[in-house]
């Protein structure tokens, strides 16, 4: 499995749209600060086929430091759940042969 950065997805944009670089890398960037600026106050987004955004808030727990056993309270946090859509779905379960299990 190999990653896949910003600048690479932007270049790839940019080579099959044909539009410069330098605008897709604007609208991308734009894309990720509304995205991000959407899940901060506390909205969902659905992007259709794609798969869905939204906050959860984790409740405030206690948990314990495997290495001292002292027990250290963690606060309540809010993290970004995500659901992949139908053709997401379709896609990653096309690339897994059947009766290959984890």
């Amino acid at each position: 499995m190999s990653t896949v950065t910003k600048k690479e997805l932007i270049d790839r944009i940019a080579e099959s749209t044909q539009a410069k670089r330098v605008v897709v890398k604007r609208i991308v960037q734009s894309f990720l600060d509304e995205v991000v600026a959407e899940l901060a106050r506390d909205n969902r987004l659905e992007f259709r086929d794609f798969g869905v955004f939204e906050t959860r808030t984790r409740a405030a727990r206690v948990a314990q430091n495997p290495r001292t056993l002292e027990r250290v309270p963690v606060p309540a946090k809010r993290t970004v759940k995500f659901k992949m859509g139908r053709l997401m779905k379709q896609k990653l379960e096309a690339l897994v042969p059947a009766g290959d299990v984890e």
